[in-house]
């Protein structure tokens, strides 16, 4: 079964691995992960272009040809650019060992152009060949130059929306397919709709702020979005429950929150609300769960700065 390599960013480690992990097993559940520092390896039948596609915290990703114990290039290996007319080497080393990794990969490209009629090409090659560098395994894989992929616009923000990388990565790691909906009770500017319909998951956006309802429209038309909105408080997702399959959402707190009631009430309340079964990600103040008894669900902690930490659960 084909391999495939994820170089992850370590700014959020552990949500990113479990990020590769949901979205190898939403493909295909018997994809086989393997963890090698922030090094991500799956066997899977699935593509690693389309995990990387889904993918918020991937640096590097392509296809493994071969595991190596040493450095030991011959043409059988470089089949891989036999319709290729441009190419560039790259060395990661996540070992304890030392490399000229310039030379090593000035090396590694005269050695490949004898073997094929490929050109060292350094800006926006056809392929790129690559040598991953571990304590135990080396690994020989290849990865194609990446069409620049548009973000969703936001004609309207505010400064405490959420962040759309956490965003997406919260939408992964329920695993929602495209074509299945996601709900946020707390829409906001609409960080999250705008995510999923960029991802090919649909959007019903709550949110009982009016004026927020009508940011989140306008950035919604600006994209060409159709996801629904309703000025309401989150006791509507009862009501809709039939009509999303997932709930990715920040709790808003404090100043943000615009509501009467304590931000400790709201989450519990919130979670008392939670049609059963849905799969959810949600995001709050971390003070705000003190105090939740809540089993079999995946916390992750995120710091922001030094009063301020954030909790996400996952269900």
């Amino acid at each position: 079964m084909p391999e495939s390599f994820f170089i992850l960013s370590k700014e959020y480690l552990e949500l990113a691995i479990d990020e590769i992990t949901a979205i190898s097993k939403m493909y295909d559940r018997f994809s086989k992960i393997k963890v090698i520092s922030n090094l991500v390896i799956v066997q899977s039948k699935t593509d690693w272009e389309k995990i990387a596609e889904r993918a918020t915290f991937v640096k590097t990703s392509g296809q493994i040809l071969r595991k190596m114990s040493g450095l030991f290039l011959n043409e059988e290996k470089f089949e891989v650019l036999k319709n290729a007319k441009t190419f560039v080497c790259r060395i990661t080393n996540l070992s304890s060992n030392q490399f000229n990794t310039q030379e090593l990969e000035s090396s590694m490209g005269d050695m490949i152009s004898k073997f094929s009629k490929a050109k060292v090409k350094f800006d926006n090659p056809d392929i790129i060949v690559y040598l991953i560098f571990t304590e135990k395994e080396n690994f020989f894989g290849f990865s194609r130059k990446n069409e620049n992929v548009d973000r969703p616009e936001k004609m309207k923000n505010h400064p405490n929306e959420l962040d759309w990388r956490l965003t997406r990565i919260m939408l992964n790691l329920i695993g929602l397919k495209k074509g299945e909906t996601v709900c946020d009770p707390f829409c906001g500017t609409g960080t999250t709709l705008l995510e999923a319909e960029s991802m090919g998951i649909h959007g019903i956006g709550i949110d009982f702020n009016e004026e927020m309802c009508k940011i989140t429209k306008e950035n919604l038309k600006a994209n060409g979005f159709k996801s629904e909105i309703f000025q309401a408080d989150f006791h509507k997702i009862s009501e809709i429950a039939t009509n999303f399959d997932g709930i990715v959402t920040d709790l808003p707190y404090g100043r943000n929150s615009k509501t009467a009631k304590e931000p400790k009430d709201t989450l519990r309340e919130f979670f008392s609300t939670i049609p059963k079964k849905k799969r959810f990600a949600i995001m709050f103040k971390r003070e705000l769960g003190d105090g939740l008894k809540l089993k079999g669900l995946k916390k992750y902690e995120i710091y922001r700065h030094k009063s301020l930490t954030r909790t996400i659960l996952v269900k």
